[in-house]
Parts: structure tokens; sequence; C-alpha cells
């Protein structure tokens, strides 16, 4: 916050001094928790503790977090700057602001680092940044990192999270350079590298990246997508120079080849329906929306609603994927598909072999037998959520399209929605508490489930 107070200050626009006020108010709470908590290093931290940690600090700090918003006045509600921020914190990437190009430059810088903070977690840049926990940190990191299983690359967690947001730093870094390369001046560059590696989406102009019209970002932001919905732990190896270990990698191979084939199919689709008559135009822009949705980015270069049913169809399953596990992007991910297919091919295989011992394999590895069944578990939760947000949303006064869009997008953190909120590109008109209830699902899905809904269960907290 105080570095988006000293932008603000010197773009000389009308939300300095909220700015200031929200990081004096900022870090007087956390000295106050500081002040309470001097006695914690001797307590050993939990499961339990670990769950309530996590969901508790993402609730916390997104309080904090919208503090700009509600006292510039900008955005005058507090469910509507609450939903702002939850959404950036979680790279959800959906806004209630309906001209994102009214607003003051502080703002939307802040609304970038909201999301560029919450790309890789809030939990492991703590662990990065202040590496107070000891050997108590692995049971943080485990309640906020994504995925079924966590590469370590040494015993001390705080590495681990270092390591990664130096990697998460550096290719951000490199992706504002090549945005200030092209049509971008350099406060846009650097607002839109925050939010593509984080797989965001939230961008400085109304119009998001069709603002600029031009094909050289389309193409350096779809590469930069791509790369953000990859495991950054693969990154890392790869910039030690151990390429191999990211193309050995079965989720990553199945990654590429989902944006290839969704690619192909949606550009002979436009070319044959008509929308788009050239074929690099329609190749680009199948390119740039396919890995876009996939990592749950949600930038947009055209309104893909009017494209028709067929495509929205292929984009909900794409929001449903999502990418790899261990990136920046939310959704089920690609290594639970893997497993569950892998897993149903062998059910038919012990039709005819009902004694063979056929276990699931993910890099010519044994997936343990529990860890099919967390995922079948995660899957069933994943869609029972998802219906029961269909009816809530709907009871509440959202429309059938927009409920469904809704419920996806932000349990699955992409951003757009459907129907009204697809056209519109914001959720400012939907009622309060669907804003509310959109936040908590934004939470779930980007802690993947059971951290948060672990909380509500009683036999959890049962000694």
């Amino acid at each position: 916050m105080m570095v988006t107070t000293i932008v603000s200050f010197y773009m000389c626009d009308s939300c300095g001094d909220a700015l200031l006020v929200s990081s004096s108010i900022t870090l007087s709470g956390g000295v106050l928790l500081r002040l309470i908590g001097t006695d914690y290093y001797e307590k050993p931290i939990g499961k339990r503790e670990s769950f309530l940690v996590v969901a508790i600090s993402w609730v916390i700090l997104s309080a904090f977090g919208m503090l700009p918003f509600y006292l510039s006045g900008v955005v005058p509600e507090i469910s509507d700057a609450y939903f702002e921020t939850m959404s950036g914190f979680t790279t959800t990437g959906a806004s209630i602001i309906t001209n994102v190009d009214t607003v003051p430059h502080g703002l939307l810088f802040w609304r970038s680092i909201t999301q560029w903070i919450g790309g890789i977690g809030i939990i492991v840049f703590a662990l990065a940044v202040l590496p107070i926990m000891g050997g108590n940190a692995s049971v943080l990191y485990d309640a906020e990192a994504t995925g079924i299983t966590h590469e370590r690359f040494r015993p001390r967690v705080s590495q681990v999270a270092k390591r990664l947001w130096i990697t998460y730093v550096f290719i951000t870094f490199i992706l504002t350079l090549l945005l200030w390369a092209g049509p971008m001046n350099l406060f846009d560059a650097v607002c839109h590298a925050l939010t593509t590696m984080s797989t965001g989406g939230y961008s400085t102009k109304q119009a998001s990246i069709a603002y600029w019209n031009s094909s050289y970002l389309e193409y350096v932001l779809s590469i930069f997508m791509f790369i953000g919905g990859v495991n950054f732990s693969l990154i890392y190896f790869l910039f030690r120079g151990i390429p191999k270990k990211i193309f050995r990698d079965e989720e990553f191979r199945w990654y590429a080849c989902i944006c290839v084939i969704f690619t192909i199919i949606i550009t002979g689709s436009l070319l044959y329906s008509g929308h788009l008559k050239n074929i690099e135009h329609a190749f680009r822009t199948s390119l740039f929306h396919v890995t876009s949705i996939i990592t749950t980015t949600g930038f947009i270069t055209t309104s893909y609603m009017k494209w028709g049913a067929f495509y929205l169809f292929l984009l909900c399953l794409l929001m449903l994927f999502c990418a790899c596990a261990g990136s920046t992007s939310g959704g089920i991910k690609i290594v639970r598909i893997i497993i569950l297919f892998k897993n149903a091919i062998n059910e038919f295989r012990r039709q005819v072999q009902p004694n063979a011992m056929l276990p699931v394999r993910l890099n010519n590895q044994v997936v343990p037998f529990e860890i099919v069944t967390k995922i079948l578990a995660f899957i069933f939760l994943y869609l029972a959520i998802l219906i029961v947000s269909f009816i809530i949303l709907s009871f509440s006064g959202m429309g059938f399209e927009e409920s469904i869009g809704a419920a996806i997008s932000c349990m699955g953190n992409v951003g757009p929605g459907l129907g009204k909120n697809g056209l519109s590109g914001h959720f400012a008109d939907i009622p309060t508490f669907c804003k509310w209830y959109l936040c908590f699902i934004m939470l779930t899905g980007r802690l993947e489930l059971f951290t948060v809904l672990s909380l509500f269960i009683p036999a959890f907290w049962r000694k």
C-alpha cells in the first residue's frame, strides 16, 4: 500500500490521501496483532491452526485491502469494495467497477498489486518475506499451496517460497519490458505484467486488451498467460538449467495439448461459421482466449458472447479444467483430470481382470490410493458446490445464465461471466447477498475447498 501511495502521489491523482490513510490503518493493525502474538513462537502450529490461519488471513487482509477503494469514494459500498478486493487477492478478476477508465491510477495499481500478491498466495508470500515460522511453516504452506502434491526443493519451506517468488518476480520483470516495448506505456505495462503472471486479469482499460488492438500484445500475453498456467516449480527447474523436467511432466504435456487442440477447434469453427475470415486473426483470437480462459486470467479482445452457444460450451469446459497444479491459476487443475481419467480406464480393466493390481501412475510413479480418493471427493464437492451455487444465486435474483456463469467463474477464479455479466464485463448489478456469497466461493475455490470447508465441520475441531 505504501508503494501504491507513492505511485498515486507521483501520478498526481485523487486517491493519494485515501491510500495513505489505508496504509496507516493497515500498518497499525499489523503492529497491534504482532504485539498481541508475542508468545506464538512457543506454540506449535497444527493442521487445525494452519487451516484457520490461512482462511482468516485471506478474509482479514481482504478487509484491509478494500480500504483504498472505500475511503477514496470510488467504490462507496462496503460489499462492492470487499468483492473487488477478494476478487483481486484470489486472482478471480471479476469486477464491480463499471468504467475502469475513470479510476485513478493509484487504485488501478493497487488492483494489480492485489492480484500479483495473491498469485502464488498471501501465505507463501509471507513465508518468503518473513521466514519466522521455522519448521511449523510447512503446515501453512500445505494448507495454502494448490495441487495434490508439493515438490520441495529443500527441507525448509521458507526456502521453497523464496525460490518460487524469485522466479515469479523475474518473469514479471521480463514481461513488463516486453509490454513496454509494444504500444503500452510504462504504467500500463507494469499493471498488466502483474495481472498476467498472477493469471488475474484486471486491466487498466474497460475494453481490456482490445483497447490497444495490437497483435504483438496478444501474442506476448498469450505466451506469458500460458507460462502462468505452468507449475512454477517446473519453471524454477527450467531456469536452473534442467529443461527435461518440464517436458517429462505428464500434466504439462496434457496442458499444452489441450491448449493446442482447443485453439485449432475454435480457429476452424470461427472460419467455417464466418465470424472471422482472416486465418491469422482467427488463430490469434482463438489462441488468446483459450490461454486466457484455461489459465483463469480472463483478458478479452472481443465479445465471445456473440460467437454462439458452441463456443461458450468450449470455454466453460476450459473454465472447469483450468491449468496445472502449482500454478497461479484456479479451477479443478488438469492433474486431477488426468488421474481420474486413468482411474476410470483401470475400472474398465477390472471388469475383465477383477483380481489384477492396477495402480494409477503419474510421471511413471504410482499415485497413492488415498490421493485418488481425495481427488474423487474434491471433484464431488466441487460439482456439488457449483450446483448449490446455481440454486442460491438464481433464488437470490440472478438470471439462469448469469447464475451458472458467475458460479463457474468465481469458483474457478476465472473472472468473466455469462449473460449480462459477460456482455457488460462487470458484476455491479447483481444483488448484495450474491456479492458476499461469491466472495465466499472465490476464497473456497482459491484455497481448493478443503482448507475452508473443513472449518465448518464439527468433527474437524474435536480432539
